[in-house]
């Protein structure tokens, strides 16, 4: 019988939209935004779809349930937590020989330490099993189901994670520059700058070439998870035909007669040698054209669509010289050039010397920053 599953994939906030496009065209069903992070529904295959194929999503997580925590007449202050995690169907997902830990968050709510909501879902999820297989005895021998726990003004969530390592992580980059932009931010970013097949794409602080890569794999329809493997593959309770349909269909959207193109340039020559390693174990070397130029120096050619994140913060001795750099950057890219630049600077703008047409904040980790727009 076909599984029915209820999934969340947490996002950098901004991404939402496009990450709800890209599960829309995976053939999601019942998808809904909320700040950070996207829910779906679909079977084992959309599971195995969404981890391989999805480029905005940190993660793709299978909700167990919600319930409140809160007070209530007559109970502890941990018996709604404990008795909400028992009601969960873990059988379903988890077997008897299976690892469970247990990791989570409170925020803003009555249950504020972490380490005794922990111990509680873990006793709790201990004893649905137990019951569930029979046994007092819970090996933990097998495949990592790990669950999490999401309390938020008094209402619970509880996951387990499928993916394992963070979706990121693609596995082309090893080494990494000061400061680097992650590859799910780097890659809405790209989306919301209309980078697609014909592309001419270019980035004048490329950095570890984040954006050039993701860039080419974008335009060419690499899945980003396409060579990396996900920590429910590992599940005897996931079959194995859902991995191989979801790559197999990931690489028949790959479309090497894209004409897309990159050009990246750096004033470090340690970032253009890194970029072309990176860009070398990705795959796409051959569409990642990197030179070793300041941004001085640089010379649009009509066509480009320009797309970066200039040094900042620990990339930077200190905000004056930032914003100098900002000067610079607005003498050379013309006003008609295509243009994207994230940056937590709130002056940018003025230091720029024009307006965006279009501002959306978005977070680069812990950081507020601004995507300015330019088209």
């Amino acid at each position: 019988m076909e599984q029915h599953i209820r999934m969340c994939c947490p996002c950098h906030f901004g991404l939402e939209s496009v990450l709800k496009f890209e599960l829309t065209r995976l053939g999601a069903a019942e998808i809904a935004a909320e700040d950070g992070r996207v829910s779906f529904s679909g079977d084992w295959e959309m599971l195995a779809a969404a981890n391989v194929s999805l480029t905005a999503a940190e993660r793709v997580l299978i909700v167990l349930g919600q319930f409140p925590v809160g007070a209530q007449r007559g109970k502890t202050a941990f018996d709604p937590l404990f008795d909400g995690v028992s009601a969960l169907p873990l059988e379903q997902f988890i077997g008897a020989e299976d690892a469970f830990p247990v990791k989570g968050s409170a925020l803003n709510s009555a249950l504020k330490s972490v380490p005794a909501c922990q111990a509680i879902v873990k006793k709790a999820a201990v004893g649905r099993l137990q019951r569930a297989y029979r046994t007092q005895t819970l090996p933990e021998t097998g495949a990592v189901h790990q669950i999490q726990f999401a309390i938020r003004n008094d209402l619970c969530t509880v996951y387990l994670d499928t993916s394992g390592t963070p979706l990121y992580q693609r596995g082309w980059r090893e080494k990494a520059n000061a400061a680097p932009i992650r590859e799910t931010l780097a890659a809405g970013i790209l989306d919301l700058s209309h980078v697609r097949a014909g592309t001419v794409l270019c980035d004048p602080f490329c950095g570890s070439g984040t954006f050039l890569i993701e860039g080419a794999c974008r335009a060419l329809h690499i899945a980003p998870g396409l060579h990396r493997r996900f920590a429910c593959e590992r599940w005897q309770q996931m079959p194995k035909k859902a991995w191989f349909n979801a790559r197999e269909a990931a690489r028949a959207r790959i479309d090497r007669d894209a004409a897309f193109h990159a050009f990246g340039f750096d004033i470090d020559p340690a970032a253009v040698a890194l970029t072309a390693e990176n860009a070398k174990k990705a795959g796409v070397a051959d569409r990642i054209t990197v030179t070793q130029r300041a941004v001085a120096d640089f010379v649009y050619q009509p066509g480009q669509t320009i797309v970066c994140n200039p040094p900042y913060g620990e990339r930077m001795l200190d905000v004056e010289q930032a914003r100098a750099l900002y000067r610079v950057m607005g003498r050379v890219f013309p006003a008609e050039a295509p243009c994207s630049i994230i940056t937590p600077d709130t002056e940018f703008e003025q230091c720029f010397g024009c307006r965006a047409r279009k501002r959306r904040k978005l977070y680069n980790g812990m950081l507020q920053c601004q995507l300015y727009q330019y088209f």
